[in-house]
């Protein structure tokens, strides 16, 4: 299968710079996966597409203010280092630019010297390992010195740096936001359990495959970074119990789908459990866990194209997509929703 298959043109301002006014008030194409209809509406109207007894699960995970601009100490050039996964105790997995400037043994100066961070391994795709010397909180002192990790195509400053954090963020270690849940306010969320449908979270720790494009030429070639998932006993049993009474599972985001196919692909049941995944859902997958999904539109010929093309058929989602172009939708991370039902 070609990675060119999964392309489609989208006009530069169509990709959203902020984000609205109001979460719930972004636009929500709703598309049947079954037919291939398609209908407008807000995200508000979210919940006239959920019944009692349905489980809508979300991905907890808050962004970690992880893009921080150092010197390096030898020569004073500006370095820009995303941490992306914290490997262990001090040590972090970063995205460094210009990457060619930092070997092992470099040291980068971040806030006068309150962070430093040694390189202790390179490797390809501008990856370094850093070894963090601080003194103090070092959670404090990224939120001190760091800010939020935008995507490359967001080239507005961020006002309010809570508005690329989801209203339920509570695990702090993501490198970027699960963003279909971006649109959801504690007021919709309150609603949505009032008519008597589950609000579940499972954890990933969103990492370099946000920011990863595809290199290859055929989909089969390309291989996923692994993120790190948990999920609670509770929330196992209550997507069991989902299931067995015969209600639908929705999932908020790519995060959220990429976790619960995983678990049950793991162990062909959902269960308390945490670990790594490098799960690459692309069509022919056949769905174990989700039902419907909650999702955000996507970079062409991205992996995330391909996920919701494996859920919905690839020529419904381009389908969708041309008319989301056609009727202007916002696309990417602080852009409009789509429901697929």
């Amino acid at each position: 299968m070609k990675v060119e298959d999964f392309d489609y043109n989208l006009p530069e301002e169509l990709i959203a710079q902020t984000p609205l006014k109001k979460r719930d008030e972004s636009r929500l194409l709703v598309l049947d996966k079954k037919t291939g209809n398609i209908e407008h509406k807000h995200f508000k109207n979210i919940i006239d597409y959920l019944e009692k007894g349905d489980t809508l699960i979300l991905n907890n995970t808050k962004v970690l203010p992880a893009r921080l601009i150092g010197i390096k100490e030898e020569t004073g050039a500006v370095i820009e280092v995303l941490l992306l996964k914290n490997t262990e105790k001090d040590n972090w997995e970063c995205l460094v630019k210009p990457a060619r400037r930092i070997k092992i043994g470099t040291i980068v100066s971040f806030g006068e010297g309150k962070l430093k961070a040694k390189c202790i391994q390179e490797e390809d795709e501008g990856i370094r390992h850093f070894e963090f010397i601080y003194e103090g909180i070092f959670l404090e002192i990224l939120e001190e010195l760091g800010t939020m990790p935008l995507p490359p195509y967001i080239h507005e400053k961020l006002a309010d740096q809570s508005r690329y954090q989801t209203v339920y963020a509570k695990e702090v270690g993501s490198a970027a936001a699960p963003t279909a849940g971006l649109h959801f306010t504690e007021e919709l969320l309150k609603e949505i359990k009032e008519k008597g449908i589950n609000v579940a979270f499972i954890t990933l720790h969103v990492g370099l495959g946000t920011f990863r494009p595809v290199a290859v030429d055929k989909i089969e070639d390309h291989e996923m970074h692994s993120e790190y998932y948990r999920m609670s006993q509770e929330v196992a049993n209550l997507l069991t119990k989902t299931k067995q009474s015969g209600h639908k599972i929705i999932s908020v985001g790519t995060t959220t789908t990429r976790t619960l196919e995983t678990i049950m692909t793991k162990y062909n049941e959902f269960r308390e459990c945490s670990g790594w995944t490098n799960i690459f859902i692309y069509p022919g997958y056949k769905f174990k866990a989700i039902d419907n999904l909650i999702t955000n539109f996507h970079l062409p010929k991205s992996t995330l194209v391909m996920l919701v093309s494996a859920l919905a058929g690839k020529d419904n989602i381009l389908n969708a997509y041309k008319i989301a172009v056609k009727e202007e939708y916002r696309f990417f991370s602080f852009g409009d929703a789509m429901y697929i039902k």
